[in-house]
């Protein structure tokens, strides 16, 4: 068990997709990770996503001492005074629903507690950031909002277009997710997002999770720790330090085929490099001082660095994601 005493700070991670093993799951053990919400589905349908569950409460099984499902706020709260790191599930598109609004209460009866609605591309609930044209919210995507929000299964719009994000911000009655994405005042990728993204998202009560994948960052794999975190106290005074934490995107150890999973899916015969040119074509190398869950203890003192105080260092590092949970994942009343 960890020592709690040497752990000031609940760490969340919003979002990772590594290619799991015990290994990994020791590293957010010795790293103090409290809480990461998972990827566990990018084009699945509903059967195929049963399958990655499946797989993970194998995992449960085999790791009770580091991992546990978690489902609640409280489950991280309990997995954090355990020394153990709650899994929290995510989908990353809205594949596993299909096209049956019923499958929504289905899916986080199975434990999902955040969903996507679109992955880069159009989906039939909303656009994507990679379609050039942005047609907004879905007939589909509004029935969808509506049951999300009932149920209590977020609404992620990390890979979503501009008008989308907006409009499911405003349909939207509980408050949104961003869950990995980082602003395009500091870097103009197709997926990070505008001033009034930021704004809109704050001033309606959600979270972003500023993402450590390099294609999103300034400079890449050369981004510094202060570059980062000096971005995290720009975006804090633009959308208050309440609606902000870590959504590093993680991919640990994963193929560079995952990639191309990722981007292609089952929808394309050729190869797409997303944002650019071949030379995206694999996962980029990490920047040094973020290579795995035993580095997210180095954002303490970074964030330190540029000026936030003990008080808001604990929000960042998991106190504000903690609170989101919250008030996101049960039943509206």
């Amino acid at each position: 068990m960890r020592d709690n005493n040497t752990a000031p700070h609940l760490i969340i991670d919003g979002l990772q997709y590594c290619n799991w093993s015990e290994k990994i799951f020791q590293q957010m053990h010795a790293g103090r990770v409290s809480a990461v919400h998972v990827t566990i589905c990018y084009h699945e349908n509903f059967r195929e996503t049963v399958t990655n569950i499946e797989q993970w409460n194998r995992w449960f099984e085999q790791y009770p001492n580091l991992i546990v499902h978690g489902k609640t706020a409280d489950d991280v709260r309990q997995a954090h005074a355990d020394g153990r790191t709650a899994i929290i599930f995510g989908f990353q598109n809205c594949s596993p629903i299909e096209d049956d609004i019923g499958l929504i209460e289905i899916v986080h009866s199975l434990g999902a507690r955040f969903m996507q609605l679109s992955y880069n591309n159009q989906s039939l609930l909303a656009t994507g950031c990679y379609e050039q044209e942005d047609t907004g919210i879905t007939r589909f995507g509004k029935q969808a909002i509506r049951e999300m929000n009932r149920v209590g299964l977020v609404i992620d719009m990390s890979h979503s277009a501009e008008r989308s994000t907006l409009e499911a911000i405003e349909l939207s009655e509980r408050p949104i997710a961003i869950t990995h994405a980082n602003p395009s005042f500091w870097h103009p990728a197709l997926r990070n997002k505008s001033d009034d993204v930021l704004h809109a998202l704050g001033e309606s009560g959600g979270m972003i999770g500023f993402s450590l994948y390099p294609h999103h960052l300034n400079h890449a794999s050369d981004c510094t720790l202060d570059d980062f975190c000096g971005m995290i106290a720009r975006a804090a005074e633009m959308i208050g330090i309440d609606h902000i934490g870590i959504g590093s995107d993680l991919c640990q150890d994963q193929p560079d085929s995952i990639v191309e999973w990722m981007r292609v899916g089952r929808w394309s015969k050729t190869i797409d490099y997303g944002e650019g040119s071949k030379d995206n074509a694999g996962f980029p190398p990490q920047p040094e001082w973020f290579q795995n869950n035993l580095h997210l203890q180095n954002f303490i003192d970074g964030l330190k660095q540029v000026g936030f105080n003990h008080q808001d260092v604990a929000k960042i590092m998991g106190g504000n994601w903690l609170s989101f949970f919250e008030n996101s994942f049960g039943s509206k009343l």
